[in-house]
C-alpha cells in the first residue's frame, strides 16, 4: 500500500510539473519525400524551444511539445491532430507545416478552441479573422507571394505595362498547395496581359520529362516553380538538360532552400526563389549553437543545417509563437499557462517590430509582423533570394509587396462566400 501510495503521489506530481507547461501540437514529417522541409523547420522551432526553457521560460513557463509522424499524408495529418490535442492538458496551437492537412482540421479548430498556424503557407484567405478566428497564415501567404512574384518579374522586364505578350509557365506541385496562387496569377495575367501556361507535375515529382517538353515548346520568358520536395531537383536539374536559363526560373519558397540546389549541383547555379527571411547569421543562430547544441540539445541530427532556410524558417516560426504567448500572457497573466484561447488572442495581437527583432537576435531576418483581426497575416513581404553555386544570397535588399489591393479583395470574397456556406457570421472575437 506504502509503494502504491508512493507511485500516486509521483505520478500526481509528475502531472502537476506537466501541467505547468505550455504544451503545443506538432503534426511533423521527419520521413518521406518531404522529409527535408519537415525536419529542417521543426528541427528549427524545437531548437528554440528549448533555448527559451534553457533561458528560464516564458515569465518562467516552460514550453512543452510533442511530435506525430504524419509523412506529409492529409489522413495521418488528421489523425495526429486528434491524439494530439488533450494530451497535457490540451494544445495551446497546433502547427501541421501542411496544406492538404490545415484543410483537413480547419472546420474542427473553433469547436476545439486551438488555434493553428500556417506559416507561409495554406489557405489564403484564412488572413480574414472575422471568418477564421482559429487559423493564422502568418507573415505571407501564397496568393500575397504570388502577387509579388508577379511585382518581381515586372520590374526585371521594366514595369508591369512591360509583361503584356510575355509568356509565364506556372509549372506546379498538382494539389492544393499548387494550386493555391491560380486566382492571383490568373487575375494578374487578365490585368497586365501575359499569358499563364498551367503545367501540373504529379507528386512527388520524380519525373517531368513530359512537363519540360511542353516548356520547351511554348518557349516562356519566365518559369513560376511551385514545388516542393525531390520535384524541385528534379525541376532544376531538367531545366539544365533543356537548355532552360535557371535565372529565369523562380521558385516558390518551398523550392527554394539548400535541399533542393545541393543536389542539382551546378545546374541550381543563378536558380532564384522567394523567402520570407533573409539568408545569412545572425546572434539568435549563434547564441543557439552556444547555448543548446553545445550542451547536446540540439534537434538537427547534421550541424551544418543550422541557420539553413528551412532551419530558420522553423526558428521564425518558433518566435512568433513564443512572442504570441508573451502577448496573451501580458493580458491574462504573466506567469500562467495560456488556452488555446488566451494563445489564439496572442497571435491575433502580435507586433513583432524592428525593435523587438533586435531584442531577439533576429533583426532583418524575417520581415516585421503585426496581426489583428482583420489581418491573421501580419505581412505580405517577402524577398527574391539567389543560389550563388555555395550559398543563398538576397537579390532584393528590401521587402517586395505586390498588388496587396487585388490579394486583399480575393481574400475577402473567397471568406466571405466560405463564411456564406458554413453559415458563419463573421465578427472579431475578443
Amino acid at each position: 500500500m506504502k509503494s502504491i501510495m508512493l507511485c500516486a503521489t509521483l505520478i500526481g506530481a509528475f502531472n502537476q510539473v506537466q501541467a505547468a507547461d505550455q504544451f503545443i501540437a506538432l503534426p511533423s514529417y521527419r520521413v518521406g519525400p518531404y522529409a527535408a522541409g519537415g525536419s529542417g523547420f521543426y528541427g528549427g522551432a524545437i531548437d528554440y524551444f528549448n533555448l527559451i526553457n534553457a533561458n528560464g521560460g516564458v515569465n518562467g513557463v516552460k514550453i512543452q511539445w510533442e511530435e506525430c509522424e504524419t509523412e506529409y499524408n492529409p489522413s495521418r495529418g488528421i489523425e495526429c491532430y486528434e491524439r494530439l490535442k488533450t494530451k497535457n492538458g490540451g494544445a495551446s496551437m497546433v502547427e501541421p507545416l501542411s496544406t492538404g492537412i490545415a484543410y483537413g482540421v480547419l472546420d474542427r479548430l473553433v469547436q476545439d478552441k486551438i488555434p493553428m498556424t500556417t506559416l507561409g503557407y495554406g489557405r489564403s484567405d484564412a488572413a480574414n479573422g472575422k471568418v477564421f478566428p482559429y487559423v493564422f497564415p502568418l507573415i505571407t501567404s501564397y496568393w500575397n507571394q504570388a502577387a509579388a512574384m508577379i511585382k518581381y518579374l515586372a520590374d526585371k522586364n521594366g514595369g508591369y505595362d512591360k509583361l503584356k505578350g510575355k509568356k509565364i509557365v506556372h509549372l506546379y506541385h498538382d494539389s492544393a498547395f499548387g494550386k493555391e496562387p491560380l486566382p492571383v496569377l490568373e487575375a494578374q495575367a487578365k490585368q497586365y496581359g501575359f499569358e499563364l501556361i498551367k503545367i501540373a507535375v504529379a507528386p512527388p515529382g520524380s519525373e517531368q520529362q513530359s512537363q519540360w517538353l511542353q516548356i520547351r515548346q511554348a518557349k516562356p520568358d519566365h518559369v513560376i516553380l511551385w514545388g516542393w520536395g525531390v520535384m524541385n531537383s528534379v525541376a532544376i536539374k531538367t531545366a539544365q538538360r533543356n537548355g532552360f536559363p535557371r535565372e529565369k526560373m523562380l521558385g516558390v519558397w518551398w523550392a527554394g532552400s539548400e535541399e533542393d540546389t545541393i543536389p542539382s549541383g551546378d545546374a541550381a547555379k543563378g536558380y532564384t526563389s522567394m523567402t520570407f527571411n533573409t539568408p545569412g547569421n545572425y546572434p539568435l543562430i549563434d547564441e543557439i549553437r552556444k547555448k543548446v547544441y553545445a550542451s547536446g540539445k540540439g534537434n538537427l541530427a547534421d550541424q551544418a543545417r543550422i541557420g539553413s532556410v528551412y532551419h530558420m524558417r522553423g526558428l521564425t516560426a518558433g518566435i512568433l509563437w513564443v512572442e504570441a504567448i508573451r502577448v496573451a500572457q501580458d493580458k491574462f497573466g504573466k506567469g500562467k499557462i495560456m488556452t488555446g484561447e488566451q494563445m489564439r488572442w496572442g497571435l491575433e495581437n502580435l507586433n513583432v517590430d524592428e525593435a523587438r527583432q533586435k531584442a531577439l537576435g533576429a533583426f532583418g531576418m524575417f520581415p516585421t509582423v503585426k496581426t489583428s483581426c482583420d489581418d491573421h497575416e501580419g505581412s505580405g513581404a517577402v524577398k527574391v533570394q539567389q543560389w550563388d553555386g555555395k550559398k543563398w544570397i538576397a537579390i532584393t535588399p528590401n521587402w517586395v509587396v505586390g498588388d496587396k489591393a487585388l490579394t486583399r479583395k480575393l481574400v475577402e470574397d473567397s471568406s466571405n462566400a466560405y463564411a456564406a456556406e458554413k453559415k458563419i457570421t463573421p465578427s472579431c472575437m475578443k
